[in-house]
């Protein structure tokens, strides 16, 4: 769902939200965090005039979004009023739909969390009991917060799917979800806009806000109950134009190997979650490097950050052995694979739900000003 079609839906329909030029407005205030920023430098940073800064932040004062920070210093004249962004102002609601656990995270517009829950789930009993218990711990999670303002649902689940049109398509080991219009279904039975994505590129989508500028392309891998991929290359989600990108646990790399969920042979996902079961992690661990150091070759990505509760349960190894097989086969940048970082996603058994409200957000804000920014970085 584009920044536009939010913008057309009940809940977001906000007149500080239209637009290109008030989303640069509220990206900077977003970046600036809680020192702010003033007119001027947002009309410095932006381009446009101080006179359409003022028209705009009057809008976002107006709406609660933005509101004063103090002070400048006087150069000379009247000191400079300092605006930021108001976090509390609205808020987005984040849900994981693993395939036995749902994790719902409410998150302010700065992207903290400030509310969640988690229930049992079994994502392949089908849609009645999905919507059902999506339904029940948004429900449950508003109230929990007090019945904040919310912009609208964000949701991450396995594919593959189609992120443009929110509809499932034969996800592995639960194929007759096959064209089922998650999306749709979901925002009736919640009534809120809904963005759906998979749950690998919410993870990714989120953790990009931390990423420092002159390292944004790197290769998210979340191996839970199965493995995949989500990509941010130069600092833009990668999705692919069919939502295909990032398809990591299904690259074959053993022809005569064990059979897949998926139907194929020799798949990574199958190879790492068989290692997994017979107490072999070394191994597992090892698989998952190789296909990173596919990525790390084919891509030429930064960094690689690992999450999902397999790699959780087992952190120090799987993020060890990655990096070893890494130093070994990745070739790029003259033979310099050994310094491509593997490190933990930040946000732990929360990222993807993190993320999943990203899905919500994120559009609502312009391009990160490194200037500005106050956000913490992702090591």
């Amino acid at each position: 769902m584009t920044r536009n079609e939010l913008a057309g839906n009940p809940g977001v329909n906000l007149p500080a939200l239209r637009g290109h030029n008030a989303a640069l407005v509220l990206g900077l205030l977003r970046a600036a965090g809680e020192q702010g920023v003033s007119r001027l430098e947002l009309a410095a940073a932006t381009g446009l005039t101080p006179q359409a800064v003022s028209k705009i932040t009057a809008r976002l004062r107006a709406d609660g979004l933005a509101g004063e920070a103090g002070r400048r210093a006087s150069t000379g004249g009247k000191p400079p009023t300092v605006l930021r962004l108001v976090p509390g102002a609205r808020h987005a609601i984040g849900l994981h739909l693993d395939r036995d656990e749902l994790t719902a995270v409410l998150a302010d517009l700065a992207g903290e969390p400030v509310a969640q829950r988690r229930a049992p789930l079994a994502f392949e009993a089908g849609a009645e009991q999905v919507l059902t218990t999506a339904e029940r711990e948004v429900a449950a999670l508003r109230a929990q917060a007090g019945g904040p303002l919310v912009l609208g649902v964000g949701v991450a689940c396995p594919g593959p799917l189609d992120h443009t049109t929110g509809v499932l398509h034969r996800v592995t080991g639960a194929p007759h979800w096959d064209g089922f219009p998650l999306r749709d279904a979901l925002a009736e039975r919640l009534g809120l806009p809904v963005v759906l994505d998979k749950d690998t590129n919410a993870a990714a989508l989120g953790l990009a806000q931390g990423i420092p500028e002159a390292a944004r392309s790197f290769a998210y891998l979340h191996l839970g109950t199965g493995l995949g991929a989500g990509l941010v290359l130069g600092g833009i989600l990668h999705r692919g134009p069919r939502t295909g990108a990032g398809e990591f646990g299904h690259q074959a790399v053993q022809l005569d190997g064990a059979v897949c969920g998926c139907g194929k042979r020799g798949c990574i996902e199958a190879l790492c979650l068989a290692a997994v079961a017979r107490g072999d992690l070394a191994q597992a661990a090892r698989v998952l490097g190789v296909g990173a150091a596919n990525l790390v070759e084919l891509l030429d990505i930064d960094r690689v950050l690992l999450g999902g509760r397999t790699v959780l349960e087992h952190p120090e190894g799987f993020t060890n052995g990655v990096a070893e097989v890494l130093a070994e086969q990745a070739r790029t940048r003259g033979g310099a694979g050994a310094a491509v970082p593997v490190a933990l996603a930040p946000g732990g058994a929360r990222a993807v739900a993190d993320g999943a409200a990203q899905l919500v957000l994120a559009p609502l804000f312009g391009p990160r000003h490194p200037a500005l920014a106050a956000g913490r970085e992702v090591s």
